[in-house]
């Protein structure tokens, strides 16, 4: 007697992918970047032998790192670089994308801070009235911005037709003056 097998139903028409390849989702240069790191480092643990980049290697990751900043859309080739190339490159891309602070608003806070630190110690006008202006700038501060106000009044329609028939009757004045000027010049 044969054991019953759960098989699960396996569906019809499901293209695969022709390889490996294929199957794997499109990553970013970074995404890609990391999981490459993480693939070296595993290697390195399990087998004991340290990571230990030379100097053309360094330099090499420098030079990727710099185009991979200058250019977020550039995906360098990684499978052409060595072991340590990669580990020591993505250690650099991640703290280059690494954020100093958590909140936007501890970083404004700083700024501020700082300004007014520039302001309070500085003894040249240049840099005080600069770091006056930057202060003023910043949104909450808003001391030189340019405000306009709108004042809303409310009106009966009554009173709405009177204002445009008095507008209109205004403006229709301007147009025939404009007009008897032009034929008196004219003559």
């Amino acid at each position: 007697m044969t054991p019953d097998l759960n098989i699960p139903d396996i569906e019809e028409n499901i293209p695969l992918p022709n390889n490996a390849k294929d199957a794997f989702p499109l990553l970013t240069a970074t995404e890609e970047l990391g999981m490459r790191a993480n693939v070296i480092k595993f290697l390195s643990d399990i087998s004991g032998t340290p990571i230990e980049p030379t100097q053309s290697e360094m330099a090499l990751a420098t030079e990727l790192a710099k185009e991979m900043a200058a250019s977020p859309t550039y995906k360098p080739e990684f499978n052409k670089y060595p072991n340590e190339t990669i580990a020591l490159l993505a250690g650099m891309v991640s703290q280059m994308n690494s954020s100093i602070v958590d909140d936007l608003s501890e970083l404004k806070q700083y700024v501020i801070n700082k300004l007014v630190s520039e302001i309070e110690t500085t003894s040249d006008s240049k840099t005080r009235i600069m770091a006056l202006k930057h202060l003023g700038d910043v949104d909450g501060v808003d001391a030189f911005k340019k405000r306009t106000e709108v004042i809303i009044k409310l009106q009966s329609i009554e009173e709405v037709e009177k204002e445009l028939l008095s507008t209109l009757s205004i403006i229709e004045g301007r147009v025939i003056d404009t007009e008897v000027r032009q034929i008196v010049h004219e003559s």
